[in-house]
């Protein structure tokens, strides 16, 4: 082989070995780029950063366009309480009179009577029947309170009989049942009877909670200065608060 052609052949080795060597580190760069870990974290919390903020968003509009509908509501309901009361009755005691005695509700509305416990109620179903209302709220036990001494069971085998016998007289008339409204602390330990009267209130939720009777609770509508003098009864300022109470359990 002459000297030409060796130094030909020198050349084309050499550049082969070259190609080589820049393919080799080219692969090794590829390699290396994918063996190395994008770090995608920070653009993950931008994009849960926007999730959150348009959740955000959605709840607050969701939440304005409620306290608006609720202010448009209360707005708009400019009825009396007679007219709220229009399909309703509340039938107990004397405390329960005080509707009709201070004017806060029609006659149509009260069916009461001074001294009214859960037996002998003959003459007030007789006369719910006549009335015949959509609704009828129940407010009884403190009479029954001083009649039973601390016999609770009695006192709910009353209040069932009561419940009963509205069921087969009115028996599409809704049932609700009031709370034993707490007496004054004076009148509590004046009447140890009254002692038991949160015992009594109890057991009587307990009772409509095993019928599915709604419990209207008025126990924190009640402070001192709603009282009579006697601690038992109430003034007349009290029994919209409690007319309202009822209406708002029974969405009247």
């Amino acid at each position: 082989m002459d000297n030409k052609s060796k130094r030909i052949m020198v050349i084309a080795g050499t550049a082969f070995a070259a190609a080589l060597i820049v393919i080799i580190i080219a692969v090794e760069a590829v390699g290396e780029l994918t063996r190395k870990k994008v770090d995608t974290s920070e653009g993950l919390q931008i994009i849960e950063q926007a999730e959150a903020a348009e959740v955000t968003a959605i709840e607050t509009k969701i939440q304005n366009l409620e306290e608006q509908e609720k202010k448009e509501e209360e707005a708009e309901d400019t009825r009396s309480i007679k007219e709220i009361f229009t399909s309703a009755v509340v039938m107990g005691d004397s405390i329960t009179a005080g509707f009709s005695e201070y004017d806060i509700l029609n006659a149509s509305s009260v069916v009461a009577e001074i001294g009214a416990g859960l037996d002998g109620l003959g003459e007030q179903i007789k006369k719910l029947k006549e009335i015949n209302p959509q609704v009828v709220f129940l407010s009884y036990g403190m009479n029954d309170i001083l009649s039973t001494q601390g016999d609770t069971d009695l006192f709910i085998e009353n209040y069932k009989s009561l419940i009963k016998e509205l069921q087969k007289e009115v028996p599409n008339t809704k049932i609700f049942v009031n709370s034993i409204f707490p007496v004054s602390r004076q009148e509590r330990e004046r009447e140890p009877a009254f002692q038991q009267l949160d015992e009594y209130n109890e057991v009587l939720r307990e009772m409509c909670d095993k019928q599915q009777i709604a419990y209207v609770d008025n126990t924190e509508l009640v402070s001192e200065q709603y009282y009579e003098e006697d601690g038992v009864h109430f003034k007349p300022d009290f029994y919209p608060i409690w007319a309202k109470r009822m209406a708002e359990v029974a969405s009247l």
